[in-house]
């Protein structure tokens, strides 16, 4: 269930908003001398105000190959160069585009639950599986500890949502 959060919380970084945010570019993948490399092992990108980020990388070499990568990305930006890096300013987000992302989260948030729920009923078959060498009192207090647990995990699942749709609409 912890392992269902996790993943929701990187898949929510990387949803592009209103503002700049370093996990923006995680995705991106560069291809630089015939190889393909994250983005993260060939720059650094940080945030310099709440509309741009700039891109450093560790080489300036492949400068084009990360400035094309991004370019291309769905993600709709247009880095300059500037010196050895790239500023990249985050173009405020229509209404069409404001509706897909809400769209992404909405169907994120149910895959994580979806997720969340199946490993309740993992942890309830396991129970059934030991069967006559569990107390039954046992078994039902455990059933408990179940439920509530997955009912805490498929909270936080929608709180996390709600923060981001909130973020990406503004509102």
């Amino acid at each position: 269930m912890e392992a269902a959060i996790v993943a929701l919380s990187r898949e929510l970084s990387k949803l592009r908003t209103g503002r700049a945010s370093v996990g923006m570019l995680d995705h991106i993948i560069v291809e630089t001398s015939g190889m393909k490399m994250p983005l993260s092992r060939l720059a650094v990108v940080s945030v310099i105000d709440s509309q741009t980020l700039a891109v450093t990388p560790y080489d300036p070499n492949p400068l084009k190959e990360i400035e094309h990568a991004i370019v291309t990305s769905p993600l709709g930006l247009n880095p300059s160069l500037d010196g050895h890096r790239l500023i990249t300013p985050i173009p405020p987000l229509t209404k069409e585009h404001i509706q897909a992302m809400c769209k992404v989260v909405t169907k994120s948030a149910e895959d994580v639950k979806q997720s969340i729920r199946r490993a309740r009923q993992k942890a309830l078959d396991a129970v059934k599986k030991l069967g006559s060498n569990f107390p039954k009192d046992e078994a039902k207090k455990f059933e408990k500890e179940v439920d509530e647990m997955t009912k805490k995990f498929v909270k936080s699942a929608e709180d996390m949502c709600k923060a981001k749709e909130k973020e990406i609409t503004g509102n």
